[in-house]
């Protein structure tokens, strides 16, 4: 088979999807093209080629439609394709990024390009600088001014007019028609520059040039409009890139010096100041500080960490100099991956967006035949007036324009996506967003997704010494050991301020525990297996044991000087908010279930906290059996897991989330990613997919709503040709705005 190549292309000028299927059609009759991938709200093009294709005929492609086009530097590359179920979606695009250009027709590409590869920190946004010096701005004042001149002219010289709005006409309307014939030759006949073109020249015609002019102006004034709303859709993911600080203090040779951020290499040690952001994802090697993680997770407490912690790109230190070594490079940092599936995500289309793709495909030439009827039937057959009829039916060919319907559904997807990445909670795409509100059960790992994923403390028993001293004995024996169990016991020791004096003869028992000696006692810490054996536990003690194990809770056995001093008991504790994000599925009407590979009597314990199903001791293959077994019930199933041994039950469900602090498998393996690893994130991840397909449906009734008002009232004759053209551009920019409220999705 042929390898396939992707090119990805900023394109700026696109605020609505009519645009984005006029560039797609022109594109995919490139020889050579696979296939091809328009994101509006995000400003790029992702085609997949054979390597046949030449790439100066699809950017020549492009302009001719009258939109500026630069590639991305180094998005030449076999594509690779994301993980896929052919029981859902996943039409994914490229895997390189840019930033993206909007409008924005200063293509300073070739050395600026370098400069935006990792950080995107640079986009132009919708509109490059003020609407005004914008080339759409331009033009719209340019129009404005002409039909200003031709009142006045038609008012000092009546007799000459008809003729200034002509004029005033033709400045908006010759390049609105070259845009129109480009269309129609690269394959799309029924653009609305097209039914613009038709509409202007037909109302001249029929002696309406004033109109032509002043509906030519509006529809120039709705693109405008349509361009800043689209910037305002693109503005808050990419304002996610400016929290990464452009420098960075690199130690070299013992000497800190500034260097560029998205100079620094993997490996290098860069020092960050109290109060600085930091510039690149990295493990901490010295320092211990409170890290405020909101502008990247969402998360709105600080975040304590110290040696070997992970820590972001853009999240701000508080209070102490750390040194951080640099774990990925700028184009690989947190937010680079976040801005870059977002992107990708918008290029892909959800089932609705697909559906209303093609029902456009019938709808526009359908009114195109409608207008057409109405033209000529009534003169024909009905003694009506031609001028009259003709006029209607101009009317109606503006009102027939899809775009307003078209984009209801990628503005809201859009918005959604961004308002989700904000808060740490990544989609993969419109369809996945889409039936993330369909689910019906959420299916959750144990060990590190409802748990914390770290045995802590939880009972101190003991016989005849205080608590204290049974704490400080165990953490003595425990000092240095890098084990989960022993850094509970010496962490609980830390917390509680016992002493922990130095031991001697320090001795692992393999299998057991562990023995040694401090002030003249012998102390072990064992099994209570191995403390059984050394005849240390009598029935009164095995009882106290059997409780705590039927909690869930690991037990280990002090005995000083041969005898039993007491017990410590520990258990991997639920997170802080399961119970409340457990909760609040429940509400939402959604089942949960936990399955994990833990014992029986763990995953009972632990259940029973939380007020959950569950299933025990299971194989990474029987948590794939389980999730199969669920949707035979009828059930949409979401997995959330961390995404490694949870792979196969990630892939098999209908939904895979991954819960993880932005590493490689929690971005890259599932449908969706929780960043900063809450169990109430699934429920807001739910919620945010409900009200995504409410406002798209709102956006459709908008769209579809309008334009029956204006069909009815322009045949009734009632509405003309201007508030046709106010029925399309002001269905667009309305349902761009109302899409854009998804942006203020509820704080945590």
């Amino acid at each position: 088979m042929a390898e396939t190549n992707e090119t990805r292309y900023r394109v700026g000028g696109m605020d609505c999807a009519a645009c984005a299927t006029k560039i797609d059609t022109a594109v995919r009759r490139v020889a050579g093209v696979a296939d091809v991938s328009v994101s509006v709200v995000a400003g790029t093009m992702t085609v997949r080629h054979d390597g046949s294709s030449d790439l100066k005929v699809i950017e020549k492609r492009v302009t001719g439609l009258g939109y500026s086009v630069s590639p991305i530097v180094g998005t030449v590359a076999p594509a690779q394709n994301h993980r896929s179920h052919d029981h859902h979606r996943h039409d994914h695009a490229g895997r390189d990024h840019g930033d993206h250009d909007h409008e924005g027709h200063d293509h300073d590409h070739g050395h600026a390009e370098k400069e935006i590869e990792g950080l995107h920190g640079h986009d132009r946004g919708s509109i490059a600088g003020p609407w005004w010096q914008s080339r759409k701005g331009q033009l719209t004042i340019l129009s404005g001014a002409a039909l200003i001149a031709a009142y006045a002219f038609g008012h000092l010289v009546p007799a000459i007019g008809s003729y200034a709005f002509i004029v005033a006409m033709l400045v908006g309307l010759v390049p609105i028609a070259r845009r129109a014939i480009m269309a129609a030759l690269s394959g799309t006949p029924f653009s609305i520059e097209m039914l613009m073109t038709i509409a202007a020249v037909g109302a001249v015609i029929i002696n309406a040039g004033e109109e032509a002019a002043t509906v030519v102006f509006l529809f120039l004034v709705g693109e405008l409009l349509e361009g800043v709303a689209a910037g305002k859709a693109r503005e808050s993911i990419q304002s996610l890139t400016a929290l990464v600080p452009k420098n960075a203090l690199l130690e070299d040779n013992g000497q800190t010096r500034e260097v560029p951020a998205e100079s620094l290499a993997v490996g290098a040690i860069i020092m960050v100041r109290p109060g600085d952001r930091i510039s690149a994802d990295g493990v901490i090697v010295s320092g211990e500080s409170a890290i405020d993680e909101a502008p990247v997770t969402g998360e709105s407490t600080p975040v304590r960490k110290s040696v070997d912690a992970v820590v972001f790109a853009g999240t701000v230190n508080g209070d102490a100099v750390l040194r951080v070594r640099i774990t990925a490079a700028a184009a690989d940092n947190t937010i680079a991956r976040v801005v870059r599936l977002v992107e990708e995500a918008q290029e892909s289309k959800a089932p609705t967006e697909r559906f209303i793709d093609r029902f456009s495909r019938y709808y526009t030439p359908g009114v195109v035949v409608v207008a057409a009827l109405v033209a000529v039937v009534p003169p024909l057959f009905l003694a009506g007036a031609w001028s009259e009829w003709i006029y209607k039916g101009l009317a109606i060919l503006l009102i027939g324009c899809p775009c307003a319907l078209v984009i209801s559904t990628p503005a809201a997807i859009a918005a959604s996506l961004s308002a989700g990445a904000r808060r740490g909670l990544l989609m993969k795409g419109g369809a996945v967003l889409e039936t993330l509100g369909k689910v019906t059960m959420v299916a959750f790992d144990k060990t590190g997704t409802l748990t914390e994923g770290k045995p802590q403390l939880t009972d101190i028993v003991a016989f005849g010494l205080s608590e204290a001293q049974v704490l400080s004995r165990a953490a003595v024996l425990e000092q240095g050991s890098g084990h989960p169990l022993a850094l509970a016991i010496l962490n609980r020791a830390r917390a509680d301020g016992v002493p922990v004096p130095p031991a001697f003869e320090l001795e692992a028992l393999p299998g057991k525990g562990v023995s040694g000696k401090v002030g003249g006692e012998t102390l072990d810490l064992l099994s209570p297996s191995a403390a059984r054996e050394r005849g240390a536990l009598d029935g009164e003690k095995d009882a106290g044991i059997a409780v705590l194990n039927d909690e869930g809770k690991s037990v280990s056995v002090l005995l000083v000087n041969r005898v039993a001093a007491g017990l410590i008991a520990m258990r991997d504790e639920p997170r802080e908010d399961a119970e409340a994000g457990l909760s609040a599925l429940k509400s939402a009407g959604v089942k949960a279930m936990m399955l994990t590979g833990d014992n029986k009597r763990t995953a009972a314990a632990v259940a029973g906290m939380l007020g959950i199903d569950w299933r025990g001791e299971m194989m990474p293959e029987d948590k794939q059996k389980v999730v199969g077994e669920l949707k035979r019930q009828g059930f949409i199933v979401a997995k959330v897991g961390d995404g490694i041994n949870d792979a196969p039950a990630l892939a098999a469900a209908d939904i895979g989330i991954a819960m993880g602090g932005g590493t490689d498998v929690a971005l890259e393996t599932a449908d969706a990613a929780v960043l900063h690893g809450r169990v109430g994130d699934v429920a807001r991840m739910i919620e945010l997919s409900k009200r995504t397909m409410r406002n798209i449906l709102q956006n459709i009734t908008i769209a579809l709503g309008l334009k029956a008002v204006f069909l009815v009232t322009t045949i009734a004759g009632i509405t003309g040709l201007w508030p046709a053209i106010l029925a399309d551009t002001g269905a667009t920019v309305l349902v761009t705005i109302n899409a854009l409220r998804l942006l203020r999705v509820k704080g945590q």
